[in-house]
């Protein structure tokens, strides 16, 4: 779902949240070691991805919530993510598999010949198969091991739509839906606390604890919907200035920020998420909703600038952050704002 119509700060914040992804990018991505400055300054406790991504994963879950309760019927309700997400991924697989693998493209079987340039769209495009490489292209480049290292965390996007829509029929049930989501986010962070890394990762598509950490911040999102934080809660300036400094104490201090921040970080970014700051609030109306474009864009744009050009990291992420919003332009206006307007298609049946 797109905030673009409201007057809020979601959009903003999504979009920031991708621009911390593409800092933490540039580091290995240029050969650097995997630490950015806030990973530094927290003693390894975050990075700017890890607040990015968590970031991601509440509004989303805030936000899609909303539309569950919005949607007439299943099949609405699966169209709307559908179309969200699906149209911009086609065109960037196919971009980076028609433009962009070609031209940094090093082996000497042809590229027209090789398998993997073949499969890399349609693997990908299954969101739970993910092709990273295609052999012979981004072979000399310092992280030459994923043409596109974005693309993983869309399975459990929307794995958890799925698991939303488990609560369709009891959309209408406030009190009911507030009680089981509470009971579900209770449940996710004692498994995510003692059993995430018991669970193990070996042979299942998605990773358990990369699973239970985002259905956490997923599902603390939807609660906040569901009790309606925006209109029914009292006090939100308290609140959220109570998490940022909980949030801000527990990661530089430190103090217990891998627990802490489960609780804090919602009631922060949602506060947040529903103001509406001068300057900020309208973004979408004047650039558009670029978070997603940034998103899945970036490492690839990254990839090719230090196949060219082998950048330090800083100039990097100088430079990657204003050509991928220019890509992510581009996707918004020309593919994702038009494959949007699809919603309008009803699947309501007729009576």
């Amino acid at each position: 779902m797109s905030a673009a119509t409201h007057r809020n700060n979601f959009d903003f914040l999504r979009l920031l949240f991708a621009l911390f992804v593409v800092i933490t990018h540039s580091y290995p991505l240029s050969g650097v070691k995997e630490c950015d400055i806030l990973c530094q300054y927290s003693y390894g406790q975050a990075q700017l991805s890890n607040i990015g991504l968590q970031g991601f994963f509440i509004i989303s879950g805030y936000l899609v919530f909303q539309s569950l309760q919005r949607s007439k019927n299943v099949i609405d309700y699966y169209w709307k993510r559908i179309i969200r997400l699906f149209p911009a991924l086609v065109i960037v697989l196919l971009f980076t598999v028609l433009v962009i693998a070609p031209l940094c493209y090093d082996d000497h079987v042809p590229y027209w010949r090789n398998a993997e340039a073949y499969s890399y769209a349609p693997r990908n495009l299954s969101l739970y198969f993910i092709q990273y490489s295609i052999e012979g292209a981004f072979t000399t480049v310092p992280y030459n091991t994923a043409i596109n290292g974005s693309l993983w965390t869309l399975a459990y996007e929307f794995s958890l739509y799925i698991a939303l829509s488990a609560l369709f029929l009891l959309r209408r049930r406030n009190t009911l839906i507030i009680v089981l989501l509470s009971f579900v986010y209770g449940l996710l962070l004692i498994l995510n606390s003692y059993y995430a890394d018991a669970l193990g990762t070996r042979g299942s598509i998605l990773r358990s604890d990369y699973l239970l950490n985002f259905s956490c911040h997923f599902f603390a999102g939807a609660l906040l919907a569901a009790v309606r934080y925006d209109t029914r809660v009292r006090y939100h300036n308290v609140l959220w200035v109570a998490s940022a400094a909980i949030t801000i104490i527990s990661l530089f201090a430190p103090f217990h920020f891998d627990v802490l921040h489960y609780i804090s970080l919602p009631v922060l970014i949602i506060g947040l998420g529903i103001k509406c700051t001068p300057g900020i609030c309208n973004i979408s109306r004047r650039i558009g909703d670029l978070s997603y474009g940034v998103y899945i864009y970036a490492f690839v744009v990254q990839q090719t600038l230090m196949y060219f050009f082998s950048l330090s990291q800083l100039w990097l992420a100088i430079v990657s952050i204003p050509v991928s919003m220019l890509f992510a332009y581009a996707s918004w206006h020309l593919i994702e704002k038009r494959a949007l307007k699809l919603k309008r298609i009803s699947f309501y049946p007729s009576r």
